[in-house]
């Protein structure tokens, strides 16, 4: 390809409102151009790195067994009806009607209608197992979409789905489905963790997600480098670090308008690890008061696991409910249900005595107060492992994929089931497995980057080698460069040419900014001794070739695809 005849509108300038490095270099090096809020019209050269991408999934998806199939992204309603999630996905699903008046939905995922095709056609157990996946469109109506195409309202997914006849058999499609993953975004030139996640609105028991480190990632996880331990931070578990207990009397303590656990601990000069933080949680089912440890926050999705749906009570409700000013709530005489965190139940602590200006201190947890005891904290640095002890790790990433062991969610209301060896009826168990192409495609600029630009990994690249002529009017560099360019190309080797009559040092700015593997770079002071420079984006190391052992001293060569 020739860079006079591709669009490729690089800027000299980061875009204003773009904050993630990988959104400002795509801007930047002409990858894609905004249409509105998280809506992005992907260009030449994007478009041949989602496709290169595209082409590893393909290649892993059927290396597992795996059939590409194609699904509308206009769904009927009834389907989502039937499983409850029209009712229970709210703003962020897009909702239209037909000409006649029928409730429509374009599909932020693709779990009903595979399990409703399921159950068409699947009718014995030896149809199973089956893989489907395909590379679609999806549409969600994002309420903050940032990032560039790491947080959009219109996306490209690769989805499969596995239907098995036994747990067993979802298992190994389960594990198959990671081992491919492994290989996926180890070919895609990606550092990144597996690790236990929140199953979420999909549903199941078992889910894990692919996180890429990263700066702009939206989700933490919680890492143990001693025993390998690895969690999202919504369900990560830890061991606050341990403290020294005191054998203090039980007795209040007068705190004059000292209501939180700064404020109190740094009256009564006692660290806040020896508090009891209480608060009062209005849920469906009625108030329930919530403990954690003075220096800990309460993590709300593993409370809303426990309790449903919750939201803080307002002052007038503490007092009308418990009696006691907000601010002086403790664990001790209430008959409420009280849900505590797991690291408060040893230990000798000061809460709220439920008398305003007063706290209690040698509160003694199952002596003083009685709980159902959950871990309800949110994991931090420095906190103890789970499984080992030793200290975690907290760092920021980026989603690229997932895998959801749905069970027999979506089969049952859909009416998926087969006959087994006995002529019995049974439901399809299922798993559902997700990775994002251009989220890959953002992490990797992510991870691979330098002050000049992208530094793209050779699987993913757009081209593998940029032609760098430095001369467009020296006869002897065009003619050069375009006898290179045909035997490049003849090797298999997909090569963009930069044939614009531009000074040298615009052709090397835009190559560094683009992020191509390999520069070719054909100048007239290299070519009077018969010399080539073949240059690594990476690493900026060159080396000087002959011009005629260009071709088969190139990096990485490869045979043309038959």
């Amino acid at each position: 390809m020739r860079f006079s005849k591709m669009f490729i509108p690089t800027l000299r300038e980061n875009p204003a409102d773009a904050e993630a490095i990988s959104h400002k270099l795509m801007l930047r090096a002409g990858y894609v151009r905004q249409l509105a809020a998280g809506l992005y019209i992907f260009l030449p050269l994007g478009w041949r790195v989602l496709n290169k991408i595209n082409n590893i999934l393909k290649e892993e998806m059927e290396g597992i067994g795996a059939q590409e199939i194609s699904m509308p992204l206009l769904h009927p309603a009834e389907v989502w009806q039937q499983t409850g999630r029209w009712f229970e996905i709210k703003e962020e699903m897009f909702r239209l009607k037909d000409r006649s008046g029928r409730d429509m939905c374009l599909g932020m995922t693709h779990e009903e209608i595979m399990t409703w095709l399921a159950s068409r056609e699947i009718r014995s157990y030896r149809g199973l197992p089956q893989i489907w996946y395909q590379i679609q469109t999806k549409l969600r109506d994002e309420a903050r979409p940032k990032s560039g195409v790491l947080r959009t309202r219109e996306f490209i997914m690769k989805d499969s789905y596995s239907f098995d006849a036994s747990e067993d058999g979802l298992e190994r499609s389960y594990q198959l489905h990671a081992e491919a993953y492994h290989r996926i975004f180890k070919r895609c030139g990606l550092k990144f963790y597996q690790v236990e996640s929140d199953p979420g609105m999909m549903g199941g028991a078992t889910a894990h997600e692919f996180m890429a480190p990263s700066p702009a990632g939206e989700d933490e996880v919680a890492l143990c480098e001693k025993c390998g331990y690895s969690a999202n931070v919504e369900l990560a578990k830890s061991v606050s670090p341990a403290v020294e207990f005191e054998d203090w009397p039980f007795e209040g303590v007068h705190t004059p308008e000292k209501r939180t656990v700064q404020e109190v601990s740094e009256f009564l000069r006692i660290k806040p690890p020896y508090f009891i933080k209480s608060l009062l949680l209005m849920a469906t089912k009625g108030p329930v008061l919530a403990l954690i440890r003075g220096d800990q926050e309460l993590h709300e999705k593993k409370m809303q696991r426990i309790i449903g749906p919750f939201r803080t009570a307002l002052k007038d409700e503490i007092k009308s409910i418990l009696g006691v000013e907000a601010g002086f709530i403790g664990p001790v005489g209430h008959r409420i249900e009280i849900i505590a965190d797991i690291n408060l139940k040893n230990g000798v602590y000061i809460s709220g005595a439920n008398r305003e200006d007063y706290h209690a201190k040698g509160i003694r947890p199952g002596v003083h107060f009685e709980a159902e005891w959950h871990d309800i904290h949110i994991a931090k640095e420095g906190d103890g492992c789970p499984n080992c002890g030793a200290k975690l790790r907290i760092e920021r990433v980026i989603e690229i994929g997932n895998i959801f062991k749905l069970g027999t969610k979506y089969s049952v209301p859909l009416k998926a089931f087969y006959l087994d060896e006995n002529g019995q009826e049974k439901p399809i168990v299922m798993g559902s497995y997700g990775i994002g192409p251009a989220r890959i495609a953002a992490a990797a600029i992510e991870q691979n980057n330098d002050k000049d630009g992208i530094i793209w990994p050779k699987s993913i690249a757009p081209f593998d080698a940029e032609l760098i002529p430095l001369n467009m009017k020296d006869a002897k560099t065009t003619g050069v460069a375009e006898e290179l360019y045909r035997k490049l190309i003849a090797e298999g080797i997909e090569v963009l040419m930069d044939d614009r009559d531009e000074r040298a040092g615009v052709k090397f700015k835009d190559a560094d900014l683009i992020g191509i593997p390999t520069q070719v770079i054909i100048g007239e002071k290299n070519l009077k001794e018969g010399l080539i420079e073949i240059k690594d984006r990476r690493t900026k190391e060159a080396a000087k070739v002959r011009v005629e052992e260009v071709v088969r001293n190139f990096p990485g060569k490869r045979k043309v695809r038959s």
